[in-house]
């Protein structure tokens, strides 16, 4: 896996047609926090021509706001004709009249991201609210090859088939088809007053499956209801699939959590719910103290930057079809360390929340999608107020 290498790279046009100058930017006195995200999870096929608008929830709001886009996992550089930003409206692409507004880079409408790297917007002055949806609308002229998305994103965004100039639309009508993906967008951030960001960094039990789409009700999500809309923004670093030890679906947890949790804006905490994909996943991860040392490797890279870690016991899946004697074994081996082996600043116990008292190998039933190994809206709940609880004061 080729090390991500941050660039920012701008080509100067003329702007786009349909847009007008962005306003002045806002006053720079408030610091810039992360109110939403997502880990780039893999490639889909490019869509040359095609206007995307990704649909994201804000979980703190802000005078401004400026977008995070990646073409990490491309093999082409990345043009990017137009990135324009809104509040929606309603259910739908439609955006609220009189907030659209162009994203620049540099000063520029258009910019060229590298292969293998991401890039960030100048600042536009859009005052948005805890809670808002934001549409991030990015206009891809050419094929570029492999387009970075996020799989499992439990949100309906919105495909505009045909030019550029639908960037600038504000009623969505030609916004005709849909997708369950995010595109290019993995970052927005805000500017204002909240305190900080929380890095909820897993797998798919941190990226929301077995959760109501299109609800935002991601354990993540719950946490930044609990913390309140002027505390800290929660950002979700969870990919499918995702492994402690190795690469699985996208780089492994260590080879991501620079560019994924640490090098976000003024990140505080960083909650880790890792390891079950380790596990089961082929081949077996089966020596704890492998996890141990992961998992300190891990804390050291945070402490390092000013950042407290919480580890989350990992959750039982007894009736999933990978689960085994042997491996129930193993992860509780793996939970005794995270217990008591003095590794995090903090522990969540998921584990002993989300557990069958009379089947303790098990999901209580209450808490399970019918899969026996994620979580329904009523486990995400219960895990994001674990998860509070053990925060650092």
């Amino acid at each position: 896996m080729r090390t991500v290498v941050r660039v920012l790279a701008v080509a100067c046009t003329a702007l786009v047609p349909g847009l007008t100058a962005p306003a002045p930017a806002a006053p720079a006195g408030l610091p810039w926090t992360g109110a939403w995200e997502t880990a780039p999870s893999g490639t889909a096929a490019p869509l040359p021509g095609a206007a995307v608008r990704d649909v994201v929830h804000l979980g703190i709001g802000g005078t401004a706001v400026r977008v995070r886009l990646s073409n990490r996992l491309g093999t082409r550089p990345l043009h990017l004709g137009a990135v324009t930003v809104a509040l929606r409206r309603a259910a739908g692409p439609a955006a609220v009249p009189g907030t659209l507004r162009a994203a620049t880079f540099h000063g520029s409408p258009r910019a060229t991201v590298p292969p293998g790297a991401d890039t960030v917007t100048d600042p536009v002055p859009l005052p948005v609210r805890a809670g808002a949806d934001l549409l991030v609308t990015v206009h891809t002229p050419r094929d570029d090859g492999p387009a970075t998305y996020h799989r499992t994103a439990l949100q309906t965004s919105y495909l505009a088939r045909a030019g550029a100039g639908h960037a600038a639309d504000e009623d969505g009508t030609a916004y005709t088809a849909t997708t369950a993906h995010w595109y290019y967008v993995t970052g927005v951030d805000v500017r204002g007053t909240a305190r900080g960001s929380i890095v909820a960094f897993g797998d798919s039990l941190t990226d929301g499956t077995g959760s109501t789409p299109d609800t935002n009700r991601r354990w993540p999500d719950r946490l930044a209801r609990r913390l309140g809309p002027h505390r800290y923004g929660v950002l979700n670093a969870g990919v499918a699939g995702n492994r402690l030890l190795r690469d699985g679906t996208g780089p492994s947890a260590l080879a991501r959590l620079a560019a994924d949790a640490l090098d976000r804006p003024r990140v505080r905490v960083l909650v880790l719910l890792e390891g079950v994909n380790d596990i089961n996943g082929t081949p077996e991860a089966n020596d704890p103290a492998a996890y141990a040392a992961a998992y300190r490797t891990l804390v050291a890279r945070a402490h390092a930057r000013g950042v407290r870690v919480v580890g989350v016991t990992l959750t039982p899946y007894g009736g999933h079809p990978s689960w085994t004697a042997a491996r129930e074994a193993v992860r509780q081996r793996v939970n005794a360390l995270i217990r008591g082996g003095r590794i995090f600043d903090a522990v969540a116990d998921a584990d002993a929340a989300l557990r069958d008292p009379a089947a303790p190998a098990r999901l209580r039933p209450a808490y399970d999608p019918g899969d026996h190994l994620h979580f329904d809206d009523a486990g995400m709940d219960v895990l994001a107020g674990t998860v509070h609880r053990a925060l650092p004061h």
